[in-house]
């Protein structure tokens, strides 16, 4: 996350759809960033938490914030209205604020998988990024990401596909056991091996990423 916000150091971030604020309290821990407000209209109330001694308020809704960097994490393929839960969200925080949004990518792979996780539909890079705009936002820059191991994770979904004859039924493709810690060093290395060039990833990967920016 902070190699695609180019060296913006937040100081309130307000995380939507942001579950267990995972994004959130790591940007916490990690940067200058001294405040966290994480929405989520899953929240059975209002909490409140602390990580690395800043707060984290856990909210259903919140009316504005004064907040200097958003981040939709794998959000916007769950609604019918993405253009509009942008909208929703650029009208409750100041200009220059920063966005950064996270979606799944192509459409191609549908699979049972994104059925059993509710997703909506996935998106190529110009799609979100033409999205973004129709809210009212400016990009920065977009790119996609995982690229080393889309063809892998891609020719799985596509097998999975036939076997099942096209049937997508909702059920989960992650494993119920645990890899070799061989093949989870080895994904991982190719992903970190990305990251130098991340930015420069406009042709395909299991995920797109976007930053953006109220006017």
């Amino acid at each position: 996350m902070i190699r695609l916000l180019s060296g913006v150091q937040p100081s309130i971030i307000l995380d939507v759809g942001a579950g267990s604020g995972f994004f959130s309290r790591k940007l916490l821990a990690d940067s200058s960033a001294k405040e966290a407000w994480c929405v989520d209209i899953s929240y059975e109330e209002d909490s409140e938490a602390v990580e690395a001694g800043k707060p984290v308020r856990f909210r259903r809704s919140v009316d504005s914030v004064n907040a200097d960097l958003v981040l939709l994490m794998d959000v916007l393929e769950h609604v019918d209205d993405d253009v509009g839960l942008l909208r929703h969200y650029m009208e409750k925080i100041p200009g220059g604020t920063r966005f950064l949004i996270s979606v799944p990518a192509f459409q191609f792979p549908w699979s049972g998988h994104d059925v059993f996780l509710e997703h909506k539909r996935r998106y190529r890079l110009k799609q979100m990024e033409d999205i973004v705009k129709q809210s009212g936002l400016t990009v920065k820059h977009g790119a996609y990401y995982f690229g080393a191991v889309f063809p892998i994770a891609t020719t799985i979904r596509l097998v999975s596909n036939w076997v099942h004859k096209g049937r997508q039924q909702a059920r989960s493709q992650l494993s119920l056991h645990h890899h070799h810690p061989l093949v989870n060093g080895t994904l991982a290395a190719m992903s970190a091996a990305e990251l130098p060039f991340l930015k420069c990833n406009h042709l395909a990967g299991l995920t797109v990423f976007c930053v953006a920016e109220k006017p």
